[in-house]
């Protein structure tokens, strides 16, 4: 008898949220991997799309990121470890050998160091790397930009994986619980033991330490495109950014230091949670919007005037033309 199978158990209507929310940021990335894809096999035939496509590996860069941190996401959820690992659908069982709760934790601790210590860390340099290379007049081998984010992220990764994976409470300090632990174990209405994942203040404080160099070096950044930006519609696009960036990232540093406040299985704890899903959620989206979507929406739509900006013959036009400044738009933002 063929049987139909069911959705996975959602222990709230926050789950059920933020997998709507992770389905949608995985529809918008899969629309920016079109429009990669589109332009490169367009940039082929069209010669003036060639220069603007140099920069198709950063930003197929950037979404891979966004798509692997929606799917890191999921280990979060009670309900997707529940039924991918024991349920209906084992599918990460084959992967992994979970014989129980003390197993399904260090789910709990590879999401926090992937997710603090790398994804988003990547998905922000990457970002940079973007800014920076806007006002270039000369645009840097793509694995330059690899060799910049990896160096952003992957140091911050491996203090992660230190700090969670070794028992640094026993080598150095008798730390309290909330520094080093990623995830605590509740006994549900059935009886049954429930792992929920929760952010260490420690690596809370590690990528604080990150967020607050991030935030001075992206300023900087955006101080030097605003001072050769004369385009308006440019001008908003930054600010945007700027907005969807300098923002969200110290809102989500400070509710994730708090929220070692409550335990994981109290219901602040599960809104404080959700809020900084959804500030990330926020910044991955836009970000792809503004760096990936846009820009190609442009170029290809225009035929080519506004696939690369320099800030240096804009300042000519304006000087010759004052009608140059909406003109000449060309633009990796």
């Amino acid at each position: 008898m063929l049987t139909i199978p069911t959705l996975p158990y959602l222990d709230s209507a926050l789950d059920l949220i933020t997998l709507l929310f992770i389905f949608t940021l995985l529809l918008l990335s899969l629309l920016s991997l079109c429009f990669i894809f589109h332009l490169c096999f367009k940039s082929r035939t069209a010669h003036h799309l060639q220069h603007f496509n140099s920069l198709w590996t950063v930003r197929f860069l950037l979404v891979i990121f966004v798509i692997f941190w929606s799917f890191n996401e999921l280990i979060r959820l009670p309900s997707f470890r529940r039924s991918y690992l024991y349920g209906p659908f084992p599918f990460l069982s084959t992967f992994f050998k979970v014989d129980g709760y003390k197993e399904e934790a260090q789910f709990c601790k590879v999401h926090v160091s992937v997710s603090l210590g790398f994804f988003q860390p990547a998905f922000l340099g990457t970002l940079l790397f973007l800014v920076d290379v806007s006002i270039k007049k000369k645009t840097p081998n793509v694995s330059w930009a690899i060799i910049f984010v990896l160096s952003t992220c992957v140091p911050l990764l491996l203090v992660q994986i230190f700090f969670l994976f070794s028992p640094i409470d026993k080598m150095l300090l008798p730390l309290p619980a909330c520094f080093t632990s990623s995830s605590m174990v509740k006994i549900d209405k059935f009886g049954n033991k429930v792992v929920l994942c929760k952010y260490p203040l420690l690596s809370t404080v590690i990528f604080g330490a990150f967020a607050v160099t991030y935030f001075m070096w992206f300023l900087f950044s955006l101080w030097k495109v605003l001072a050769l930006v004369i385009n308006k519609g440019l001008r908003m696009r930054i600010y945007a950014l700027a907005v969807t960036v300098l923002v969200p990232l110290p809102v989500q540093v400070i509710l994730l230091a708090v929220s070692v406040v409550w335990k994981p299985d109290d219901s602040d704890f599960a809104v404080i949670s959700f809020v900084v899903f959804l500030i990330t959620f926020f910044s991955f989206a836009v970000g792809q919007g503004i760096l990936v979507i846009k820009p190609i929406a442009d170029s290809l739509a225009t035929g080519g005037p506004c696939c690369r900006w320099n800030p240096h013959e804009e300042a000519d036009g304006k000087n010759n033309d004052g009608k140059n400044d909406e003109e000449k738009n060309e633009s990796v933002i």
